[in-house]
């Protein structure tokens, strides 16, 4: 069986290479190439380095927007992921704790935000009759919707390892529910909290196809949106759109460098113990 593991590790680390670090290089290289160089798409090194002008022009396009499509960005997932966390935690907890003939529809509508794919245009209708399309705050309801089914999941398994003791205790000190909730259970829940904030952080600020769909136009561009600044029907300044993409993708890799052995231990303590 060791054997057998040594023999495998190295498989492993060879797939995971090809998989995540050949792109990267490949999008850094062709960053790193002026714009008739790039146009090749050779995956070859750079006969003129001029990385840090191309990460400057993509900076500068049409007025800085990429500047302003970061701040939006910043301002959907804080927004987004905050809501997230406070409102499928406490329905998680009245889930796990509170269990009522209710709770199986619950379930399986929560199984089915999972499961079952968005309707676009039904969805484009009721924002706009409610004055919310092309809005900031429809696209946080609509991120908000479309990931609340997860972080329940994985609160309410988490929450299922926390004793009942705890929250009797504090109602007989006179708590009130909500009291019980955020003083007692919410502070027991971090591993899962941080597990739940760099994911969903990650899945909002790189969410392409919402903002495409329910906040088009060039008046709050999202960083992902920016990267139509360089292509056209015709051409595409390559140089710059991988330039686009590398300042796109270091916030949430920088997240996942800093916490993914919290990422791992929430995702394990719900899982193992739920």
């Amino acid at each position: 069986m060791k054997s057998r593991t040594r023999l495998l590790s190295p498989l492993f680390v060879l797939l995971f290479a090809i998989i995540f670090i050949v792109p990267f290089l490949f999008m850094l290289v062709t960053a790193a190439k002026t714009q008739q160089e790039s146009a090749e798409l050779a995956f070859s090194l750079p006969t003129e380095f001029a990385l840090f002008s191309n990460l400057a022009d993509a900076i500068k396009a049409r007025d800085y927007m990429l500047l302003t499509a970061f701040a939006n960005s910043l301002f959907i997932t804080v927004v987004s992921v905050g809501a997230m966390v406070v409102l499928s935690a406490m329905v998680a907890y009245v889930l796990q704790r509170r269990k009522s003939k209710w709770t199986k529809v619950a379930d399986v509508l929560i199984l089915a935000g999972l499961i079952i794919p968005p309707a676009v245009v039904p969805t484009v209708y009721v924002l706009q009759q409610i004055n919310l399309f092309k809005t900031l705050t429809g696209l946080i309801l609509i991120e908000i919707a479309f990931g609340l089914a997860f972080c329940v999941l994985l609160f309410r398994a988490f929450i299922s390892t926390i004793p009942r003791e705890l929250d009797e205790a504090a109602t007989i000190d006179g708590a009130s529910p909500l009291r019980v909730f955020f003083s007692v259970i919410f502070p027991l829940l971090k591993s899962v909290t941080v597990t739940i904030i760099v994911i969903q952080s990650v899945n909002v600020f790189n969410d392409f196809v919402n903002p495409l769909y329910f906040l088009p136009g060039d008046d709050k561009p999202t960083v992902q949106l920016t990267l139509f600044n360089f292509q056209s029907q015709f051409s595409t300044q390559y140089n710059l759109l991988f330039a686009d993409i590398l300042l796109i993708t270091i916030p949430p890799l920088i997240m996942f460098i800093f916490f993914n052995r919290q990422i791992v231990a929430g995702m394990t303590s719900g899982a193992v113990k739920g």
